[in-house]
């Protein structure tokens, strides 16, 4: 499986991004999609996840509201649309691809594969 991640890059705070995370390797409707960051100095936390069908999604509560998950599974591609983005926002985000097909959003769930990261930078 690989994880093309892309759409970082330098933004003024109060502006947004999209992040995409195209995938190939394996049946990618079948499995739940993370995004991941991790700020310099600081451990990787988790920002959200979507369900294999879309239906369901999860959110950190620093970034809800202000953040979106969405996939398309006909794409094989997951979405982070990052709305109103702040200061400490600025992260390396991953994208990730659960191992349990068809299984239910659960926050901690262990990620099978990781993209390479792109990184979003927010100026003040």
């Amino acid at each position: 499986v690989q994880l093309q991640a892309s759409g970082g890059g330098l933004v003024q705070a109060g502006g947004s991004l999209r992040l995409s995370c195209a995938a190939s390797g394996r049946i990618f409707s079948l499995y739940n999609m993370a995004w991941f960051r991790q700020a310099p100095g600081k451990e990787r936390e988790f920002i959200a996840a979507v369900s294999w069908s879309g239906r369901d999604t999860d959110y950190n509560d620093s970034v809800k509201g202000r953040f979106t998950i969405s996939r398309d599974n006909a794409k094989n591609t997951v979405y982070l649309q990052m709305n109103s983005l702040k200061p400490e926002d600025t992260a390396l985000y991953f994208c990730a691809q659960e191992g349990r097909p068809l299984s239910p959003v659960v926050r901690g769930a262990a990620m099978d594969y990781w993209g390479k990261g792109t990184l979003v930078t927010v100026s003040s």
